[in-house]
């Protein structure tokens, strides 16, 4: 290529804003001499005041950079194809960035930056396996060329709904594994399903306790929203390529976990809503069963034995463990559940618990004592009970579950059973950093403990 064309493409470096508001820097660095491909250098600027000024600074010590590399004799290339395309070679990293790096015309959409500096790992090769197909294979077996599969790979528009549909089926059947396992985003994506505040706060606490460690940042997706307006969140996610996703009280199909899996995206999910699929998603849950074990049990221990439970929705793995946690220990305790003082709510809402709490309290005789699903719904039936006239806890014992920040500041306030949700994301969180770094995990579903935390919500049972 002529010093002219190479000057023009070199005048023409990019700036990119990233979703969490780093700057990416790309300059084209020349063709590669092996796999004749263009190349580019890279280097992620992270977000802040001077963020602009930095990445524009950047760009031109690039220019110079690669300037400098056309000036110097050819030297014998580094890396070697992936895919049909060139690997990746690290330059020299700039303060307060990530290090540069030259990527091939294959992965230029989403070049592989490697990580910022005390990250758990950069950009890393897997090593292929015997017959394991490649890139190539897949896209001629859906009779679309490389760089359209690499597109689907990447979460990028240009590819026909059906042509998309059948490469991630191809991709799934065949179980295409990218080779390399570094991203180019230094940053962990958490995705819930409906953003529920008092809950999020305390994971995402969690998430940036490991992530910040490692100098990543923190992103979130509302997968609910996006199912809503017909968007499907698993290719938005390869689109940003993030370090590792977390999914959080969300149920997701085998198709969009092997979407992930075949882009070399680690993935593990917090508060499961069912069973992974095959048992092949590593998973942070709770001692569900334990917690509604010992919420029942406390309120027998009381002397209570017209107990009412209000569940959340039994589809939900986390509700049904609840649920037949606290019916073991009543009928343990030869007190039993009475369809009549069962309630399932549609969600873990207030409304639920206190429409539900209503209905409970209309029977006759009614509970003198109800343990709920989690705290937004004992707080609906704190609600129930007022306008009832029965006080709590004197003539109404109530138990939560969760124990958010606001059961302390109810009146009275209110004994819930403790999930540890920040110390959950934070084990997630490690668990994804370990996959990112193409490690074995030592276990792949980890359950932490509940506590009962007793307060001013439940008293001895009032006299029959």
């Amino acid at each position: 290529m002529s010093d002219s064309s190479t000057r023009g493409r070199r005048a023409r470096g990019e700036i990119e804003q990233l979703p969490s508001g780093s700057l990416r820097v790309r300059v084209y660095a020349g063709i590669d001499p092996v796999s004749k491909r263009r190349r580019y250098l890279t280097e992620t600027v992270p977000a802040g005041p001077v963020a602009a000024r930095h990445a524009d600074a950047v760009r031109r010590r690039l220019l110079d950079q690669v300037r400098r590399q056309h000036e110097r004799p050819p030297s014998a290339p580094t890396g070697g194809p992936v895919d049909g395309g060139p690997g990746t070679t690290a330059g020299a990293p700039a303060p307060g960035g990530t290090p540069a790096t030259v990527v091939g015309a294959a992965t230029a959409a989403a070049p592989t930056a490697a990580v910022a500096v005390g990250g758990p790992a950069g950009t890393r090769r897997r090593s292929r396996r015997r017959g394991e197909p490649t890139l190539t294979t897949i896209a001629q077996l859906a009779d679309v060329s490389a760089p359209t599969v690499s597109k689907v790979l990447n979460g990028r528009a240009g590819v026909a709904a059906e042509t998309r549909s059948r490469v991630e089926s191809l991709l799934r059947e065949h179980g295409y594994r990218r080779p390399e396992l570094g991203t180019p985003h230094a940053s962990v994506e958490v995705v819930f399903y409906g953003m529920q505040s008092n809950l999020a706060v305390l994971i995402m606490q969690g998430v940036q306790q490991v992530a910040g460690a490692h100098r990543l940042a923190v992103g979130f997706t509302d997968a609910r929203r996006q199912v809503s307006e017909g968007r499907f969140w698993a290719r938005d996610l390869l689109a940003r390529r993030p370090t590792g996703v977390i999914a959080v009280h969300l149920g997701f199909t085998s198709e969009q976990h092997a979407l992930l899996a075949a882009s070399a995206i680690p993935l593990v999910v917090l508060d499961p809503t069912g069973e992974p699929p095959l048992h092949a998603v590593p998973s942070v849950a709770t001692t569900n069963w334990s917690g509604g074990f010992e919420a029942a049990r406390h309120v027998l221990d009381l002397g209570h034995r017209r107990i009412g439970v209000i569940s959340g929705p039994t589809e939900r793995l986390c509700a049904k463990a609840r649920l037949d946690g606290a019916r073991a220990a009543l009928e343990a305790a030869g007190v039993g559940l009475p369809a009549r003082w069962l309630r399932f709510g549609h969600w873990f809402s207030f409304e639920d618990g206190l429409n539900l709490g209503q209905e409970l309290l209309r029977q006759n005789p009614a509970p003198t004592a109800i343990v709920c699903g989690n705290d937004l719904q004992a707080l609906g039936v704190y609600e129930a009970a007022r306008l009832a006239g029965r006080r709590i806890p004197e003539d109404l014992s109530v138990v939560g579950f969760d124990d958010i920040p606001y059961t302390m500041f109810c009146g009275p306030p209110m004994t819930s059973v403790r999930q540890p949700l920040t110390e959950m994301a934070a084990a997630a969180t490690r668990m994804v950093l370990t996959l990112a770094a193409n490690e074995s995990l030592a276990q792949t579903r980890v359950e932490l403990a509940t506590t009962l935390v007793v307060r001013g919500s439940t008293a001895v049972a009032p006299p029959h």
